[in-house]
């Protein structure tokens, strides 16, 4: 199966598209975004990355952030305290797509917390990509698979089977889906990466996979495509000196057109009749490859109480309320109820004021 991104055909012996995660290593300037986008285009990527947030709508106020997160930025605040510092707005995206346009990159963005945002990455780009975060979130998968554009969907702490309800949830409504394989750690170990697990994800859905890569330097992104990923996806920055939560496991530009001119040997080189295996013995990363069990790392499980969804309510609900569907949100923390039991709450009883904001439990409802 092949899937089109703009002019690009996304699939098996199929050029690797290459994603710059720009992120928001812009640090909430559209200034430094668009010189993100410069450095994108001249390191030779397919497209640049961004993410597309409300910090009210992905976090509830009193989260915290995950330990990489805090270690990364040394500032003892919430997530909702860090993502406003990062947001950027609607009115930023629209310039950055036309930015884009101008210097004829492909415009990507993660749409991460609400169905607006949604709207607004299938308004500006060729292409849904959809974060680890959001892979058990059903409800906003299925409303963005309506928009019948590719989705291209990150499986971070995700074991398979969570990857099979997604895939279902998905494929019934949209046929052009790409799977993501990666570790949701910053910077991941390469003895944590697994790569193998494209291979098991590949075999099991006969879908397009790829790899988003969070180790340090470009050695799996290379190994990634010696194994047939067809897209990478990293994160890059101008300075890993700058203050932020991704800047420290990102590549600066010179290291990212070193990736981009890597990955386009390696498939020569594989075109040539060279095997993957010796490329990846060459590049010395065979702790990399692990037995290829999809299933979320040690420390993924602690990263996905944070980064994962749950079910909060929107508003307080006074003791008595029935619940409606507009009295709840989806936001991290992932430490409640899954997204996919919402319509399960809907119509019960609140037995007690419930705070907005608040984790919602079956118990907290008749």
């Amino acid at each position: 199966m092949k899937i089109k991104i703009g002019k690009n055909l996304i699939g098996k012996n199929e050029p690797c598209f290459i994603i710059a995660e720009a992120g928001v290593n812009h640090n909430g300037d559209l200034k430094l975004a668009k010189k993100l986008i410069d450095k994108a285009r001249e390191a030779g990527v397919d497209a640049v990355k961004f993410q597309t947030f409300k910090a009210e709508k992905i976090v509830t106020l009193n989260a915290k952030q995950a330990k990489y997160q805090t270690k990364n930025t040394d500032k003892k605040e919430s997530q909702y305290e860090m993502l406003k510092r990062l947001e950027l707005s609607y009115p930023d995206f629209e310039e950055l797509k036309r930015y884009c346009k101008r210097k004829k990159i492909i415009f990507l963005s993660t749409a991460h917390s609400c169905k607006e945002d949604v709207d607004l990455v299938a308004r500006l780009c060729p292409a849904i990509k959809i974060a680890s975060g959001d892979l058990t979130n059903l409800p906003f998968l299925e409303y963005a698979a309506k928009k019948d554009l590719p989705i291209i969907l990150s499986t971070g702490m995700g074991n398979l089977e969570e990857v099979k309800e997604a895939v279902k949830t998905i494929l019934p409504v949209n046929e052009k889906l790409i799977l993501l394989h990666c570790t949701t750690n910053y910077p991941t170990p390469f003895n944590e990466v697994n790569l193998l697990a494209m291979k098991t994800m590949e075999k099991e859905f006969s879908l397009p996979v790829g790899y988003s890569d969070h180790t340090e330097g470009i050695k799996i992104s290379l190994a990634a495509a010696a194994l047939g990923a067809c897209i990478i996806e990293k994160h890059f920055t101008l300075d890993k000196k700058l203050p932020g939560p991704d800047h420290k496991a990102s590549l600066e530009p010179e290291e990212l057109k070193e990736m981009v001119l890597g990955i386009r040997k390696i498939e020569k080189r594989l075109k040539n009749g060279e095997k993957s295996s010796d490329l990846i013995k060459e590049l010395k990363v065979e702790e990399s490859l692990g037995n290829g069990v999809k299933k979320p790392t040690k420390s993924e499980l602690e990263v996905a109480k944070v980064a994962r969804k749950s079910i909060v309510s929107a508003q307080n609900i006074k003791k008595g309320k029935i619940i409606e569907e507009k009295m709840l949100a989806i936001k991290r923390p992932g430490t409640g109820l899954e997204p996919k039991f919402i319509d399960k709450l809907i119509g019960k009883k609140a037995k007690f004021d419930i705070k907005k904001d608040k984790l919602i439990k079956f118990g907290d409802l008749s």
